[in-house]
């Protein structure tokens, strides 16, 4: 079966542990019950995506990737409206029980306001 070009591929996905950590240590932070989004400017050109949905959020591996999916499909179909940032994304528990309209709405919400917020000088 042939991929198709709508793909998550690997130069949009931060993969670099110590990128993780400088930007949980500095980076730009938004809240919202069913997740956080921290982001730091980036040199590159275009927006990057981190996940972090741990064990807390659910002990089944099957809802946390659901939980991924939505973040990565979101991602993917805005990232061209997007700064070219670095973003993490954290669920939290409450993400499993969000409605998936709701979920998307409030990541859509988080997502403009922390490229507002990182506007800023």
């Amino acid at each position: 079966m042939a991929r198709g070009t709508q793909g998550f591929p690997r130069h949009v996905r931060l993969t670099d542990p110590e990128r993780y950590q400088e930007i949980f240590k500095t980076g730009k932070k938004v809240r919202h019950p069913f997740m956080g989004i921290m982001a730091l400017a980036s040199d590159l050109e275009h927006p990057r995506l981190g996940l972090a949905v741990s064990r807390k959020v659910s002990r089944k591996a099957v809802i946390r990737n659901k939980i991924k999916r939505r973040i990565r499909e979101y991602f993917r179909r805005e990232q061209a409206r997007l700064r070219p940032l670095d973003f993490v994304v954290v669920a939290y528990p409450d993400a499993v029980r969000a409605d998936p309209k709701a979920f998307t709405e409030a990541l859509g919400s988080l997502s403009h306001k922390i490229c507002r917020l990182c506007a800023k000088p």
